[in-house]
């Protein structure tokens, strides 16, 4: 496994840790929510009980009741609320309150009780934290529920005693909408917590790369800081060797190892020296670089395989020939164009063109391959974190799942990179005579000349170029 392998699968393994730790319940939120349920119930039993005159069953009310709260204060005692739940505990704790509530139900009219929305607490709950097993399981649970006292519940309480006959219709519509609300409660909330925990951990995956590139750039200090330690000691050998060498006898059997080691002491210092100059290489010219040349720098490593790599750099007008644009070595836009190419190789049948086109106004390159292109059910999705083509790709799978082949991470944290440095990326499906995949990377001419000319004037406080900060 290479270097990028061992790094894009370390980064992997951290974003599906932090996602399933996200995902999980703090037992101080479920013994939180709980003690407003007990609050909540104990009060409107209560205020039904003594401030309205109703005859509600108080001591088996109080009982239920009382049960939620021991149950509370024994999680309390037990563990520390900052301990995190597992999936199977936070999803038993949940049905707790299903049929905690249910019986409360049971004892205050059932379906007719005005309550009966609470059913759409512990799922929503559930939605935004637990498996789907977990979440159609409750579901059903609720469903049962909500069936079960639609026929079997006490007496509604009500002034006099005699509470109101309901219609059958109207119990049946409060059922309907009860049910409804708990399976959309369910789906939208899973959907809409799942987004928030993939854009979460696909910007942590985003500043990772981006650390990674820094960590290079800092390895250029860290080079000329070596050079300079290791001058002084380098120095040292190399003068006590060549003494030695001047006091050994011509026939001595040492003296071609004494040569060697003259000749490798000198060498070290020429690699030295070169590291101490490194920051000084480092000029306008090679800290710039045209379109065509970047361009065929990210390709010249794809060549060699069954896919043909064709170039083609020109202006839109022949008055444009001689402003080809000139980049700034920006190692985001390094990145995400290479692996734009990248994926477009990884999905060609035979060829892939890249274009790439310029004018007065803007800098266009186009990746175009000969493949099968952007599936129509991920096609308005594609550049989104965990959408990815790639088989095993499901629209309704888990992407902790692990059992597709990427993670979809790629082409998002590409199109984030080169957004940052000001292009904006089109993505879609070629044209029927031209089959394939093809993407679009377009920035402002302007914005190319601003990032060229920040690049030839360091940083005073960092004495480096402001664009390595991307």
């Amino acid at each position: 496994m290479s270097q990028s392998d061992d790094s894009t699968f370390s980064i992997n393994r951290s974003i599906n840790r932090d996602m399933r730790q996200a995902a999980r319940l703090r037992l101080e939120t479920l013994v939180r929510l709980r003690w407003v349920a007990v609050l909540g119930q104990l009060a409107t039993v209560l205020l039904v009980h003594f401030a309205l005159g109703f005859q509600v069953p108080l001591a088996a009310c109080l009982a239920a009741i009382a049960v939620s709260a021991w149950l509370n204060i024994f999680l309390s005692l037990r563990w520390r609320g900052s301990q995190r739940v597992g999936a199977g505990s936070a999803g038993w704790l949940l049905a707790f309150d299903v049929l905690q509530l249910a019986l409360l139900l049971y004892l205050t009219g059932g379906l007719a009780n005005p309550f009966t929305f609470l059913f759409l607490v512990p799922v929503t709950v559930a939605a935004a934290s637990l498996p789907l097993e977990w979440i159609a399981g409750l579901v059903a649970l609720t469903m049962a529920a909500a069936s079960l006292l639609a026929f079997f519940h006490l007496p509604l309480p009500w002034a006099g005693g005699v509470p109101p006959a309901l219609p059958l219709t109207y119990l049946a519509g409060l059922w309907a909408a009860i049910i409804s609300g708990v399976v959309f409660a369910a789906l939208y909330v899973r959907r809409i917590a799942a987004e928030a925990r993939q854009m979460s951990a696909a910007l942590a995956a985003t500043e990772m790369v981006l650390a990674r590139e820094q960590q290079l750039s800092a390895l250029d200090g860290l080079a000329a800081a070596a050079a300079h330690e290791l001058g002084t000691p380098l120095a040292t050998i190399a003068l006590v060797a060549k003494e030695l060498r001047r006091e050994a006898k011509p026939q001595s059997p040492i003296l071609e190892d004494l040569d060697l080691l003259v000749s490798q002491s000198a060498r070290c210092r020429e690699i030295l020296s070169r590291l101490a100059r490194r920051d000084a290489q480092r000029d306008a010219m090679y800290e710039q670089v045209k379109l065509s040349a970047m361009i065929e720098d990210m390709v010249a490593p794809l060549r060699g395989s069954d896919v043909t790599i064709v170039i083609d750099t020109r202006p839109l007008t022949p008055r444009e020939a001689s402003a080809e644009p000139v980049f700034a070595r920006n190692p985001a836009i390094t990145h995400g164009l290479s692996n734009l190419i990248e994926n477009a190789v990884d999905f060609a049948t035979s060829q892939v063109v890249v274009t790439a086109t310029w004018s007065a106004q803007q800098v266009t390159v186009t990746v175009n391959d000969d493949g099968p292109g952007f599936g129509q059910d991920i096609l308005d999705r594609i550049g989104e974190p965990f959408v990815t083509s790639r088989p095993g790709y499901d629209l309704g799978r888990d992407p902790l799942d692990g059992e597709h082949e990427g993670m979809g991470l790629g082409v998002f944290i590409a199109k984030t990179l080169l957004e940052r440095s000001g292009a904006t990326v089109q993505l879609s499906n070629g044209a029927p005579a031209r089959p394939g995949a093809s993407l679009t990377v377009t920035w402002p001419r302007r914005m190319v000349d601003q990032l060229q000319t920040s690049s030839t004037t360091p940083d005073k406080k960092s004495g480096s170029s402001p664009l390595v900060a991307l």
